[in-house]
């Protein structure tokens, strides 16, 4: 098993709540054991700023899933809580992000592990302090 840690965001759609959905969608995953759950956080949206503020929070985890495998995972949650992307950095019901997969590096197209500019955004960095 590989120590995990998934970020999440809302911010759309009664944000505080879907973030608890998506929480309990870890929660039901076989190939995922969550361990802590940070608090959860406001902050202003990285991208266009004609969009409401962003809730953010962090889960870590034990996975015993392949990193694409655990990512499709989550982007299943995604879809079944129907997430839309309508801009880049725009708004969003959900959206869980692998920020760590142990100590493995992963420069994929669709997975770059850990998160590119995890170190630049607080909404991240202050949760994982928080477990």
């Amino acid at each position: 098993m590989t120590l995990v840690v998934i970020a999440l965001g809302s911010n759309i759609d009664a944000p505080k709540k879907q973030l608890c959905k998506a929480y309990g969608h870890l929660q039901a995953l076989s190939e995922f054991q969550v361990f802590r759950a940070s608090p959860i956080y406001q902050s202003p949206p990285m991208g266009p700023q004609d969009q409401p503020p962003f809730f953010n929070a962090v889960v870590s985890g034990y996975s015993t899933a392949e990193p694409l495998a655990l990512l499709a995972a989550l982007q299943d949650i995604e879809k079944s809580m129907g997430r839309v992307k309508k801009r880049y950095w725009g708004e969003r019901r959900i959206d869980l992000d692998i920020v760590q997969f142990g100590d493995r590096t992963i420069n994929l197209p669709n997975l770059k592990i850990p998160h590119p500019g995890i170190a630049s955004r607080l909404f991240v960095v202050q949760p994982l302090l928080d477990i």
